[in-house]
């Protein structure tokens, strides 16, 4: 492929999109910003990219609630809170004031100037409403059956004794549900051609989308590679879209796909690019957060053996409440995702702290699934913190919150009880040894991949 074809698909979206292109409100002036690290910008990207887990809850024990970071590139700033009352002002802020696209734009060149997640205002509210129905409580119950199925299969394949990394598994298995459910495709020659680039896509290294904001770049290694594989995936998404657009059985398809295709806003339908960036969203959210949650959870019941036979016995008896339980509890003490972002476009001031327009801030799920004051013994896999009711508002928020909460959070819900339920069933899971998190793209996996023995 010549420097004239290398993503000649993606290559528009790249210039519209990004750290710097979508950026629409000034930034502020750093002076005015509360205090935090004065090493170089590329340091403290460095450190909010791969080493978060330690270098985030140092700087709060160093500067306090409401500290600021300077990251790549040289205009973003970002000041962190977790207390849950500033974290509330943070999802209840009127959004036309706290923007959650323009904070995501980081992700533009992968989802798209169209995606729910990069949108504000009205385009937002026009976004979400399109979306909503595909995971309504209805559509859930539909996919529920194809979920368990495609869960057994996976287990089924498992071989006791033998060593395994159960991210790489959980990690097929929620790719396998995406492609079916979002996607509705069957076709295994179809199927096989995305296979390989959404996971390309989601291996992606940290510094791919710090690149993203040097044009330059996007010419040589891995994020020509990226590029290129970001290309190719359009190809076969708009491939599919046409495809589905002159499907004869559009009207009785249940997948979210066609559901897309079919809805209409104002008499207008969403446009092939819409869709694509839509799906593509639904994509990367919905597929290795929930596989990585679930390797979590595997991961800490493997550790533990009274936790791994009340797990089984939760599991035998379709006590489908405490398997959930334990799915909360891994995404408490293992956030997938770091923070919450918000760019501001006027003035706010958050937990007393007077803030100019242009910053952009974050709720930190690091700090606020760590705070003693609100899960005692934070650093324990402890399950029954959530039996029998839900945490204090705004100490738990995988999910974020306010009217940018995460569409899809019942449905990555129901997909891990549904896969815990099935493993549990057919196998014991013992972890090989304790593993801490790494950075993958914009998430914290086990270190190891979560390395297993069923039994």
């Amino acid at each position: 492929m010549d420097e004239t074809e290398v993503g000649a698909a993606a290559r528009p979206r790249l210039e519209r999109t990004g750290p710097t292109a979508r950026r629409r409100t000034p930034p502020a002036d750093p002076s005015l910003l509360p205090p935090g690290p004065r090493l170089p910008r590329i340091v403290q990207s460095i450190g909010m990219m791969r080493f978060r887990h330690r270098w985030v809850p140092w700087l709060h024990a160093r500067y306090g609630e409401g500290f600021t970071v300077r990251l790549f590139p040289s205009t973003r700033n970002i000041v962190l809170f977790s207390e849950p009352a500033t974290v509330r002002e943070i999802f209840a802020g009127d959004p036309e004031v706290f923007h959650a696209g323009e904070a995501n734009a980081i992700l533009g060149p992968v989802m798209g100037e169209h995606s729910v997640l990069l949108v504000d205002g009205a385009e937002h509210r026009r976004a979400r409403a399109l979306l909503t129905p595909a995971f309504s409580g209805r559509a859930l119950r539909g996919y529920a059956d194809l979920v368990t199925g495609l869960a057994r299969t996976e287990v089924g394949s498992w071989v006791p004794g033998v060593p395994f990394r159960m991210l790489d598994r959980m990690n097929a298995l929620t790719l396998e549900v995406i492609l079916r459910v979002v996607f509705g495709v069957t076709d295994e020659a179809r199927l096989a051609r995305l296979r390989p680039l959404v996971r390309d896509l989601v291996e992606v290294s940290p510094l791919v989308l710090l690149g993203w904001a040097v044009p330059r770049l996007r010419r040589v290694g891995m994020w020509r590679r990226a590029v290129e594989n970001t290309a190719a995936l359009d190809a076969l998404l708009y491939a599919e879209i046409a495809e589905r657009r002159r499907s004869p059985d559009l009207a009785t398809r249940s997948d979210v796909l066609s559901t897309l295709v079919r809805v209409e806003d104002h008499g207008e339908r969403l446009d092939d690019a819409e869709l694509r960036d839509q799906l593509v969203t639904l994509l990367l959210a919905g597929h290795e957060t929930t596989a990585t949650a679930l390797a979590w959870t595997l991961h800490e019941v493997g550790l533990d053996p009274a936790l791994r036979e009340r797990a089984r016995a939760a599991a035998r008896s379709g006590d489908d409440a405490y398997l959930e339980v334990l799915v909360k509890e891994a995404m408490r003490l293992h956030p997938v995702i770091p923070m919450v972002v918000r760019v501001l476009r006027r003035p706010a001031t958050l937990g007393g702290v007077d803030l100019p327009a242009g910053t952009t801030v974050a709720a930190s799920i690091i700090l606020a699934h760590r705070r003693p004051a609100s899960h005692p013994r934070p650093e324990a896999f402890d399950p029954a913190r959530f039996v029998g009711g839900q945490p204090a508002p705004n100490t738990w928020i995988p999910f974020g919150g306010g009217v940018r909460r995460c569409l899809g959070a019942s449905f990555s819900l129901m997909e891990a009880v549904a896969v815990l339920r099935e493993v549990l069933t057919a196998h014991e899971v013992e972890a090989v040894a304790p593993e801490g998190p790494r950075v993958r793209n914009i998430t914290s996996v086990p270190r190891d991949g979560a390395h297993s023995v069923v039994r």
